[in-house]
């Protein structure tokens, strides 16, 4: 780690980008909802490839190098975030405004998660931290326009579902990587390890759980290419750093 200058500035950076691309996907969705709808498929596929990449090649073997508990970890991860989706849809079989709300709960907690993600990967290294954020800020427009139909379908007035579909899915990141900075800025490099391996869960649940499946609902022609487009992405970052 370069101090704790460099890593603060790159979670900032990302953090308040992450915000503004969900608040595009937002605006998108009520200005220009064919187009919206049209691209989803390509920006979720995108950037389910890079956070599918990331983990695999990088993060959790970086992880691993640093303790050797970390895969332990990653299930952990992995397993937290499948067992709370489990409780939310359980909830989900109610009343509509029900659905909406509890829904849009789950995708906060998913973007407060995203935030603790920016903190952890850039402290560890920036290349770990870019490409995982990468993907999640790519993540961020997919993610506004869900939230914003759900809470729409939900039962809230259009003005009323863009106010908390930025609150809850825009927001949350920042919120949740600047609370998270001053803690793991701290700790030593076998509890970063540690949390690494989390971090690897997290973002492979999100990439192959959560972003592949809802791309097939919307399934368009050649979205498997933005897939494959995203892991490229991330191999060429990768091997061109190491050069």
């Amino acid at each position: 780690m370069n101090g704790t200058s460099g890593p603060f500035l790159w979670i900032a950076a990302f953090a308040f980008a992450s915000a503004l691309i969900n608040a595009l996907g937002i605006l998108s969705i009520i200005r220009y909802r064919a187009w919206a709808e049209k691209s989803l498929p390509y920006f979720m596929c995108f950037a389910a490839g890079i956070l599918i990449s990331t983990p695999l090649i990088l993060a959790l073997p970086n992880a691993i190098s640093s303790n050797p508990y970390a895969g332990f970890m990653a299930l952990g991860g992995f397993l937290v975030l499948f067992l709370s989706n489990k409780l939310i849809k359980c909830y989900t079989q109610k009343t509509e405004l029900t659905f909406g709300l509890v829904a849009a709960e789950g995708i906060g907690i998913h973007s407060f998660i995203d935030g603790v993600v920016y903190s952890v990967t850039f402290n560890v290294s920036i290349l770990v931290g870019f490409l995982s954020a990468t993907g999640l800020v790519i993540h961020e427009f997919a993610e506004g326009v869900i939230t914003y139909i759900v809470l729409l379908k939900g039962g809230l007035s259009k003005k009323a579902s863009a106010l908390y579909a930025f609150l809850i899915a825009g927001l949350s990141t920042p919120i949740g990587a600047f609370l998270v900075y001053p803690f793991v800025s701290q700790v030593e490099k076998a509890t970063l390890g540690l949390m690494l391996g989390f971090v690897a869960g997290v973002l492979l649940y999100i990439s192959a759980s959560h972003l592949l499946p809802e791309a097939r609902e919307y399934e368009r022609r050649h979205s498997d290419l933005a897939f494959l487009a995203g892991v490229g992405l991330a191999l060429f970052i990768m091997f061109a750093k190491s050069l």
